[in-house]
């Protein structure tokens, strides 16, 4: 998703925040019941870069936003921004969600980075993030969090950058170094652990028909202790060009960040992405992980 990195402008808002809010219908919902969409907000650039913004003003969340299963979906971006991409994931999330039972809010207010709001909730999802997008007390506020057994499940961009002004979010965090990524084609991806919860449901060769990015980083993440393989490009299956990592080229892959439980996955450039059956049924699996509803994490719980 990122072609370069470019210089840009910063820019301080302190009132303007996007955010919606996903939970069950008051008064007396049913299980599971959940409140209408909000409108989705209006996109901020569409295919390219974007003015930076810090936000110094939390957003209003809805008292029923709460409870052992809420989710926080951020897709704030401060460097490149693919506006289809994120209302469609944004879109898919929400829907997996409400499928559940799981309260949601979606929101693109990094101050919602507070540590009296991430206690509400269980997982954060960084969709498609871009840039640098967290003020110095805002960083301090989601590594305790997620240190103190914060779930986080990344997609695609949120692990896209080639250069982060926080070395803790790409080396301990995402836990590898973008570096760059190929055109956008179809390809293979190859799922190492079939017997995990995450790849449930998946094909052991999931040949893919939708185009997409296919990332490259610097370091192997499987070579990092306590760092867990998932699924694997095939790159005999399309051409890598200068993004290539050989036969061991991973792609999705689980660690944790103290007590907290980390779900990284590559893929998910394009809209059409989220609208593919396999995708959507690892990013289902994920969630229901991060959120320890399949299963022991493996993550220390004291």
């Amino acid at each position: 998703m990122r072609k370069a990195v470019w210089k840009i402008n910063v820019v301080i808002i302190s009132a303007f925040s996007l955010a919606v809010a996903v939970g069950p219908q008051t008064p007396a919902p049913s299980a599971g019941a959940q409140q209408p969409s909000a409108p989705a907000p209006p996109p901020r650039a569409r295919g390219g870069f974007v003015t930076a913004v810090y936000d110094s003003v939390p957003p209003q969340i809805a008292a029923d936003i709460k409870g052992p299963n809420a989710i926080l979906i951020f897709s704030k971006t401060n460097g490149y921004r693919e506006e289809p991409a994120i209302q469609a994931s944004n879109n898919a999330l929400v829907a997996i969600a409400k499928k559940r039972g799981w309260p949601s809010f979606v929101t693109e207010n990094a101050a919602i980075m507070n540590a009296e709001q991430l206690a509400r909730f269980k997982l954060v999802i960084w969709n498609n993030t871009s840039g640098d997008v967290l003020t110095e007390p805002q960083r301090a506020a989601f590594k305790t969090w997620m240190e103190n057994g914060g779930s986080f499940v990344g997609t695609h961009g949120a692990g896209g950058d080639p250069h982060y002004e926080w070395p803790w979010y790409p080396e301990t965090l995402i836990g590898a170094q973008f570096t760059s990524h190929s055109s956008q084609q179809p390809g293979t991806v190859k799922i190492e652990d079939t017997n995990s919860p995450i790849t449930k449901g998946l094909p052991a060769v999931w040949q893919r028909t939708v185009r997409d990015e296919w990332y490259a980083f610097k370091d192997n993440p499987r070579s990092k202790p306590g760092f867990h393989i998932l699924a694997v490009a095939d790159e005999s299956t399309y051409d890598p060009q200068r993004s290539s990592m050989g036969a061991d080229h991973p792609m999705v892959w689980t660690h944790c960040v103290g007590k907290g439980p980390v779900f990284y996955s590559a893929i998910g450039h394009s809209a059409e992405t989220y609208s593919e059956p396999n995708h959507l049924q690892l990013l289902e699996n994920a969630i229901a992980w991060a959120l320890g509803l399949s299963g022991p994490t493996g993550c220390p719980s004291k």
